[in-house]
């Protein structure tokens, strides 16, 4: 049985819900090279998303093909605590807040 490669779902932390999905893969920009993907998450029930940008990765870089996308519920949650620990209220009204996060999500 193949594995599949999920780009979407939810997870809770402390008893919160937060759903997320893959917002863009890893691509090349002309401006600034390569940028690695990013997810939105939002909390079910609240208004504003985060969005938070992981590197690029090393493969890319180096000039090889593109791999699949490692995205478990672990990374998500480290994501997630990641954007709330930098000052992320996801019950306020506005724009997206972008963050950058190592290639583990922290």
């Amino acid at each position: 049985m193949a594995k599949t490669q999920s780009t979407a779902g939810s997870v809770t932390l402390d008893g919160v819900s937060y759903d997320w999905h893959l917002q863009s893969e890893p691509h090349q920009s002309d401006h600034e090279g390569w940028k690695g993907m990013t997810i939105a998450v939002l909390q079910q029930d609240a208004k504003r998303e985060a969005w938070l940008e992981f590197p690029a990765p090393k493969r890319l870089l180096k000039g090889l093909p593109r791999g699949r996308l490692q995205l478990d519920d672990a990374t998500i949650l480290r994501c997630v605590r990641a954007a709330l620990g930098a000052g992320w209220d996801p019950t306020s009204r506005g724009k997206p807040v972008v963050f950058m996060v190592d290639a583990d999500g922290n």
